[in-house]
């Protein structure tokens, strides 16, 4: 992709400042940095030193990520298996990678297939979102308003094409099936799938939901 259309490339960042020593709230080796005026943009998260991991920029506020729970690392790990075992070879299998969706909007989807002109490119830090043919995000309870409302909006608005939300109810794994509406740029419910989720788009695709047993994996 060229610079010109690299929306991480334009002003340079302001210094972050950094949380005073009375705003430490998680210990006394953790500083938090403050936004600058305007919010942070998506090219601060490659430049700001020591961010925990999995942090995404949600309108221009960095958003820290709590300890996620078993269920959700297992259902990321039970779809991905799968579906590096059955995506054509034009698609990528992206697991927590983040997805600049304009200067102030970064968020890091659990899992994303994804079709791009240059798969091995191990040097990058992100994926522009015309190459995201589907985003997922499993349900934390932390994570929950952003997961069911503005994460599903931006990637929407971005324009793409497939969103997976996928919950826990009854213990179950849930996933609600999306499927962009390009005119009104909203996502349209195609279906709610629990046990197996059997799908044509954005590509063949026969997942079992059931296997979240802790022998399940490789």
């Amino acid at each position: 992709m060229s610079d010109e259309n690299d929306p991480t490339i334009g002003d340079e960042m302001s210094a972050p400042a950094v949380a005073a020593p009375s705003a430490r709230e998680f210990g006394p080796d953790v500083t938090v940095p403050l936004p600058p005026e305007g919010g942070f943009t998506a090219e601060d998260l490659d430049r700001i030193p020591d961010l925990p991991p999995h942090t995404e920029l949600i309108d221009g506020s960095l958003v820290l990520v709590s300890p996620r729970k078993r269920f959700h690392m297992r259902m990321i790990r039970l779809l991905e298996l799968q579906m590096l075992d059955q995506v054509p070879d034009d698609l990528i299998v992206e697991r927590e990678m983040s997805v600049v969706l304009g200067k102030r909007q970064r968020p890091e989807p659990d899992l994303m297939l994804v079709d791009t002109e240059d798969p091995d490119d191990l040097e990058a830090t992100w994926v522009a979102p015309e190459d995201v043919k589907l985003a997922v995000e499993v349900i934390s309870p932390e994570s929950r308003p952003r997961d069911l409302e503005r994460k599903p909006q931006l990637y929407a608005e971005a324009g793409i094409p497939h969103f997976w939300l996928v919950d826990r109810v009854d213990g179950d794994a849930v996933v609600h099936v999306y499927e962009l509406d390009p005119v009104r740029k909203e996502y349209v419910s195609t279906g709610v799938h629990r046990g197996r989720l059997r799908t044509s788009a954005p590509c063949e695709l026969d997942l079992d939901l059931t296997g979240l047993s802790r022998k399940h994996g490789r």
